[in-house]
């Protein structure tokens, strides 16, 4: 396993990390277990979670997998050998918190409360936020993406946050804090607040990144590097996209898209062509199109950790394995061929 720096931290995480959102919906708890077990033999030892899953997210399956992770650390004796990070929820689940889901002081201190009972845990190590009070363009908002907010108000806000989470950290319940589904001008004004006002810095920024999701590589790659603030690239298989399966309309049964009960905005021709494109270029240099796309992921000098996720431990075993590819000219250069011809498929 290749291991880089979680941004000024100091921490060492498995550049390979372990997705946990299907557990409680499409994994049991046992299959849980059993993908804790071999990744962690497998020298990975960066979990990533969130108080929402599992995923789709709904009041029955809220912190479910929290409670999964809980229970193998309780039954495994295994906590000091992982790198946990979870997540405080955004705005937009009308039932969270009794609609008061706007991430404040207030509901931060009960998120981490309620992560760390599910979790059986004393402190979580990177505590980040899913998505901003403000909105973002992931989550299929690209093409409407048009922000309008007060940013005198956010400041404040972040300040507010900031604050929290210094005090949580002072506590010993949190250690780190990093973003999610942020964007440039957000990532900003978070680290040029905490330097200015001597409060936590963030430490990594959570977003989707992947062969048919790149708009990472422009302003934010740059930030991210020099500014020390690393990438967990979430869905880097495109929700399994990238993997072939879903081409020429086919539905695998139990698989991520036919079991997500929200609108799947990664469907439609140009990720069709994009994909078939990717895999035929896989198929070219006898490559597996799943490695490709997730070694690809991996050379990204701007990621501090690629975050897979599997439903079988075939799939694990194989994700898993992508840290030991390399890629070679005429792969990337196709690659980069491809991109020209479909730079934004959704």
């Amino acid at each position: 396993m290749e291991y880089r720096k979680l941004g000024t931290t100091g921490l060492d995480i498995s550049l390979i990390g372990l997705g946990t959102m299907t557990w409680g919906w499409q994994n049991t708890q046992e299959e849980g277990f059993e993908q804790m077990d071999y990744a962690l033999e497998q020298g990975v030892n960066f979990f990533d979670t969130a108080e929402m899953y599992a995923i789709p997210p709904s009041p029955e399956r809220f912190g479910t997998t929290e409670t999964i992770i809980g229970n193998w650390f309780a039954s495994r004796g295994q906590r000091d050998k992982v790198i946990l990070a979870s997540k405080i929820t955004g705005p937009g689940l009308p039932w969270l918190r009794d609609g008061q889901h706007r991430i404040t002081q207030s509901s931060i201190i009960a998120a981490v409360e309620d992560s760390l009972s599910r979790l059986k845990t004393d402190y979580i190590d990177l505590y980040q936020l899913h998505w901003p009070n403000r909105g973002s363009y992931h989550f299929g908002k690209t093409w409407d993406f048009a922000p309008d907010f007060d940013a005198k108000k956010e400041e404040e806000n972040f300040i507010e946050v900031l604050s929290t989470l210094q005090d949580l950290i002072t506590q010993g319940k949190i250690r780190h804090i990093g973003l999610s589904n942020e964007t440039a001008w957000g990532l900003n004004k978070w680290l040029q607040l905490s330097k200015d006002h001597n409060l936590p810095r963030m430490a990594s920024i959570q977003n989707e990144y992947s062969l048919l999701c790149r708009y990472f590589d422009l302003d934010l790659s740059e930030i991210s590097l020099h500014e020390n603030c690393g990438l967990l690239a979430w869905s880097p298989l495109a929700r399994g996209i990238l993997t072939g399966k879903y081409l020429n309309g086919a539905q695998p049964k139990g698989s991520r898209l036919t079991l997500e009960t929200r609108p799947e905005h990664r469907v439609g021709e140009q990720v069709e062509m994009a994909t078939q494109k990717y895999v035929d270029l896989a198929q070219k240099f006898n490559l597996d199109p799943c490695q490709m796309a997730l070694a690809f992921v991996n050379s990204r000098p701007f990621v501090a950790s690629n975050l897979i996720g599997a439903t079988t431990m075939e799939q694990l075993r194989s994700n898993i394995d992508s840290i030991n590819v390399t890629l070679s000219d005429e792969v990337v250069q196709g690659i980069e061929q491809i991109r020209r011809q479909h730079p934004m498929p959704f």
